[in-house]
């Protein structure tokens, strides 16, 4: 089949932007790296000669030492490794200029100076960083938790002071960390990973596990002023933990409504470190149960959606039979029944533990509080004995993976449906994020929680991951505040990231977590993939080229390549991609 016209377009202006865009990066990775020569002094002219930018017709810095590229014709830094040079200067900002940088080495050297407070902006998708062995000093910098691609953080062997910060528990990807041989005093934060002493020795200011228990002085007023500081601290990093890096690791511990759960959670994980490390015995810390049928939270919870009978659930969904079930998750079993009403319900019975509880109280205080039409409509809610329910109104079309993924045969889906549900999606995030009184970022968004209804009009589901900010940037019920720069780039933007990954799925019916791993991998750019696949027409689903739409299609496309770069800042707003999608939604006619 001959291309149209309009496509051929398209394709030549992706393409000529694509090798501008390699252009554009080409230069700025050589000016980074003209920027690293200038501000480190070789002794040994280990490197400097062989970085020679004089080459009048081309500069190849591939082929420079300690530089590895992506590609060998392209000039686009991979890596940057300067070991063992006996290099002095202070840490190169010039780096922020490689903007695909991966790795950088610059151990075992002289390098002095601290490490930069703005880390994050330099280095921001980077993913391993290795500083051992030089003569940094000064702290470490808590904004080091904003490069949350970093896997691997080597700071040993310097002159470095101050408290570990407690920021970087947020490197959910970290697996290997050292900070030996410094300077540092206080106790090691509370880390999602298995360190060994090595990690910390040399430190001896440093307590805690996996080191020596840190000894409580009762009387001393210092030690109980730092007690009060970091323990404010925890509170506030362990509350951005939980709320962020659930949805990608399946993690627990998940709250950011109730004041109180948060510092009783808080409370009592401080209270077990402390039975652990004076006792050196393991003890188990029970959570305090919120959710009995006559607690106050309970109270509170009825102010927002109604409270349902137990037994009027049995009765509607058969005793919970198995005939009604739609469907299991993580949280439970979900079941269909009709109301006496003869309104359809999807009731969602939650398994008998209780480390479901924080996200049953998030789903209710979100979806409770909160009203749109592309949000799923909370019915109601059921606590009694150990029992936990949650009731919604039932979407006859399911959810969106089922739509586009089918066990059985795959229906034919248009672009004018896709677009819509796309759209939609869009428009209740735009609200989200957006409302005046309470900002929600999902942190969750895929095609399973995207329901739909009669009409196919999409409806955002699944809250339990959701994070609940009052419009002055601090959490529902706390006085915590929140850094807007950190909450727009860690937060809102992952949000974003969802959406892209979302729109890549209607448009190539590829599972999710294919696009997610080819968006995340760092091998080549979601970009230049989406690219390249669409010239050979291997990535747009074959039910949508040749329809007529195909100009629109490569424009959504655009939208979802830019939403899923890997620098968060470099991700638009929902609402500049609201407004993109606006434009073109109109030239339908809905429902379809």
């Amino acid at each position: 089949m001959e291309m149209a016209p309009n496509t051929r377009l398209v394709l030549h202006a992706f393409s000529w932007s694509l090798l501008a865009a390699i252009s554009i990066c080409s230069q700025k990775d050589i000016a980074c790296l003209k920027s690293i020569r200038a501000s480190l002094d070789d002794p040994h002219d280990y490197f400097k000669s062989s970085w020679n930018f004089n080459n009048t017709t081309k500069v190849s810095v591939c082929n420079f030492v300690g530089i590895e590229c992506w590609h060998a014709d392209d000039n686009e830094v991979l890596n940057i490794r300067l070991t063992n040079m006996g290099l002095k200067g202070q840490f190169p900002l010039g780096i922020v200029k490689c903007k695909r940088l991966m790795r950088l080495d610059l151990s075992n050297n002289q390098l002095s100076g601290p490490i930069p407070s703005n880390i994050s902006k330099l280095f921001r998708f980077g993913t391993a960083i290795d500083i051992s062995s030089n003569r940094f000093s000064g702290n470490i910098p808590k904004r080091i938790a904003n490069c949350t691609f970093l896997n691997s953080l080597n700071l040993s062997n310097n002159q470095l002071t101050g408290f570990i910060p407690p920021e970087l528990i947020l490197l959910h990807r970290m697996k290997n960390f050292s900070v030996a041989n410094n300077q540092l005093y206080g106790p090691v934060p509370l880390f999602n990973l298995s360190l060994s002493k090595d990690s910390f020795v040399g430190n001896p200011g440093l307590c805690g596990n996996p080191l020596e228990p840190c000894i409580d002085h009762k009387n001393s007023p210092f030690k109980n002023g730092f007690i009060i500081g970091y323990s404010v601290s925890v509170v506030s990093v362990i509350t951005i933990f939980m709320f962020y890096f659930v949805p990608c690791m399946h993690r627990n511990e998940r709250n950011k409504l109730l004041r109180h759960f948060i510092l009783n959670l808080i409370w009592n994980r401080t209270r077990k470190v402390n039975m652990t490390q004076n006792s050196h015995q393991t003890s188990q810390m029970v959570l305090p149960d919120i959710l009995h049928e006559t607690s106050r939270e309970t109270s509170m919870l009825v102010e927002l959606v109604s409270r349902m009978s137990y037994s009027d659930l049995y009765e509607v969904t058969n005793e919970f039979s198995g005939e009604n079930i739609i469907g299991h998750g993580q949280m439970g079993t979900t079941y269909k029944a009709t109301s006496s009403s003869g309104c359809l319900l999807a009731i969602k019975r939650l398994f008998d533990t209780q480390k479901f509880d924080e996200h049953f109280i998030t789903e209710l205080k979100t979806l409770g509080r909160l009203r749109h039409d592309n949000l799923v409509p909370l019915l109601g809610f059921c606590i009694e004995s150990k029992e936990k329910l949650l009731v919604y109104k039932y979407m006859s079309n399911g959810n969106l993976y089922d739509l586009l993924h089918p066990l059985e045969k795959r229906r034919t889906i248009g672009w004018p449906l896709r677009l819509k549900i796309a759209y939609g999606v869009a428009k209740g995030l735009v609200w989200l994020h957006q409302n005046c009184n309470y900002k929600v970022i999902h942190l969750d968004i895929c095609s399973r929680c995207i329901l739909l209804d009669q009409n196919f009009e999409p409806k955002i589901s699944n809250f339990s991951e959701a994070m609940l900010m009052k419009s002055n940037n601090r959490y529902w019920s706390s006085s915590f505040d929140m850094d807007s720069e950190f909450w727009e780039s860690s937060f809102v933007k992952e949000d974003v990231y969802r959406f892209g990954i979302l729109v890549l799925e209607l448009i190539s019916r590829k599972e999710p977590s294919e696009l997610t791993d080819l968006a995340r991998s760092g091998d080549e750019s979601i970009g230049k993939w989406v690219v390249d696949d669409v010239k050979s027409s291997g990535f747009v689903d074959g039910g949508l080229v040749g329809h007529g739409f195909d100009v629109e299609i490569f424009e959504i496309l655009r939208v979802a390549w830019n939403c899923v770069q890997p620098n968060p800042d470099e991700r638009p707003a929902m609402l500049q991609v609201h407004k993109i999608m606006n434009g073109f939604s109109k030239k339908y006619a809905y429902p379809l």
